[in-house]
């Protein structure tokens, strides 16, 4: 099973963080350690002093794949559930700098909670579906599939060009705008349209 995630995948998300815009997908992978489920806590780790909630939804794989091309792209996943891409920001920013891969800031153990999943049916219009981040009752992050710089179809086809996509392959797709740190004590509650699938504890 792998973790593939996509950034830069929301304008807005873009622009505060002060990246360059991508002409095409930006691909990352995480390992399966990196997977949190059945709304366990988040220990926060003690390499990092600014780890950020980067809210997404994820795409399951449903059949093998490779070189899928665009418009049969929708048939290889049929399930939709959402995830944390918890971010090392300053260990991102230190490898940036320095021209280094940022795995280390991206990777870590535990840095892609995961929540439950529901599916595609459920959702008559995959450019039209509403996802958001609480964290402690507080709206954090809003985000619409409609502003996706690459949509879900362009997504899969794109990364099915270098590696074979496998049936529980999991795609992080990207985050909206309001990224920011987590602490000690915090409370994250992720939806997809007003149902929540994702519900966990920073200790």
């Amino acid at each position: 099973m792998k973790i593939i995630a996509i950034g830069r995948n929301y304008g807005e998300h873009i622009q505060e963080l002060e990246n360059e815009r991508p002409d095409e997908p930006v691909v990352f992978m995480k390992p399966d350690t990196a997977l949190l489920k059945n709304n366990e806590p988040f220990y926060h780790p003690e390499f990092s002093d600014n780890i950020h909630h980067e809210v997404e939804l994820v795409l399951k794989i449903s059949r093998e794949g490779k070189y899928i091309q665009q418009e049969f792209a929708h048939k290889y996943f049929d399930e939709i559930g959402i995830g944390i891409d918890f971010t090392a920001r300053d260990l991102q920013q230190k490898c940036k700098t320095k021209g280094l891969p940022w795995e280390i800031a991206k990777a870590f153990n535990g840095s892609a909670p995961l929540g439950e999943f529901r599916p595609v049916s459920n959702y008559p219009a995959m450019n039209n579906i509403n996802f958001h981040l609480d964290i402690n009752g507080e709206r954090r992050q809003t985000g619409n599939t409609s502003l996706l710089l690459f949509p879900f179809d362009v997504i899969v086809a794109y990364v099915s060009q270098f590696f074979t996509l496998k049936t529980g392959d999991l795609i992080f797709t990207g985050t909206p705008a309001g990224v920011g740190k987590v602490n000690i004590g915090d409370r994250l509650e992720a939806y997809v349209e007003d149902e929540k699938l994702l519900d966990f504890e920073v200790k």
